[in-house]
């Protein structure tokens, strides 16, 4: 499975996840894929230009900056978090809450999914603050976003699957231990009832993409994940097999949401393909 899947990232993948498949599988150096993406990195202490890729123009965005601080914790380089804080409280609202995409991002290509817009966003400011509470940041803006977090978590009645996960994230490294475990528990109940995982039916939710499902891997990337509880042993082991089958005959795997250009299926596949390795090894599947 990984010799098919590294033929496949040789043929295919950017530099960030050739040195990333590098060094999480084959033993490489960290300084390379922290080079790669810092690459990305705008003067404003904000991260930019197609890091994710759905957003290709240059600004510093959100989403790009949550992918730069979750990858360079993976190679475990924690020194950028402050800046990035900086540049979240220059573009938060009072609320302390952080659009999904600013307006900053306008005049440059991105997915149609990336829509500008003001108001505050869970799914974001839930993944940004969970990520900077793993890498151990302390910020004022982080303190104003956990509020926001909690506040809009405690809150919740309906929500999505990309929201429900990245609210999971935030439950997995927030600081408060007894209150995530509370929290997570409803949250899991509000995923199972309103049907947000995909346990083997393959309906996509309202308004996804047909086959653009949530699993449960996609809630508990790791046993340690709090959304592990959300699921039996024997959906979890029938998730992990159907992930495993889905290893593509040219090695990678593929994704299940719209390629709106054709870059980024090129740019995508190679993402997948390693965290559905790191999943499959994270629950012991491969070594």
């Amino acid at each position: 499975m990984i010799e098919a899947a590294r033929s496949f990232l040789w043929h295919n993948a950017r530099v960030l996840e050739q040195r990333r498949f590098l060094h999480l599988f084959d033993g490489g150096p960290a300084e390379p894929v922290v080079a790669a993406v810092l690459a990305h990195r705008n003067d404003d202490g904000g991260f930019g230009h197609a890091l994710e890729p759905d957003g290709r123009g240059p600004t510093s965005q959100p989403l790009h900056t949550y992918t730069a601080l979750s990858l360079l914790d993976e190679v475990g380089e924690r020194g950028y978090g402050e800046a990035a804080c900086g540049f979240l409280a220059g573009v938060a609202n009072a609320d302390g809450g952080v659009p999904n995409c600013l307006a900053t991002a306008r005049d440059h290509p991105r997915a149609p999914w990336w829509q500008v817009g003001d108001e505050s966003d869970l799914l974001m400011t839930a993944l940004l603050a969970g990520v900077l509470h793993l890498t151990g940041a302390e910020h004022a803006w982080l303190d104003g976003a956990t509020e926001f977090c909690w506040r809009r978590i405690e809150g919740l009645a309906k929500s999505h699957p990309y929201e429900a996960a990245a609210c999971v994230r935030f439950l997995d490294h927030v600081p408060d231990r007894a209150r995530a475990e509370r929290e997570a528990e409803r949250l899991g109940a509000l995923v199972r009832e309103q049907g947000l995982v995909d346990l083997g039916e393959g309906q996509a939710p309202e308004g996804y993409a047909a086959g653009e499902t949530h699993k449960p891997h996609h809630y508990a990337p790791t046993p340690d994940s709090l959304a592990r509880r959300w699921f039996g042993d024997d959906e979890i082991d029938a998730d992990l097999d159907a992930l495993a089958a889905q290893q593509q005959d040219d090695g990678g795997w593929t994704f299940p949401w719209p390629a709106w250009t054709p870059v980024t299926t090129y740019e995508w596949r190679p993402i997948v393909t390693i965290e559905a390795l790191l999943t499959l090894r994270a629950y012991g599947r491969i070594s």
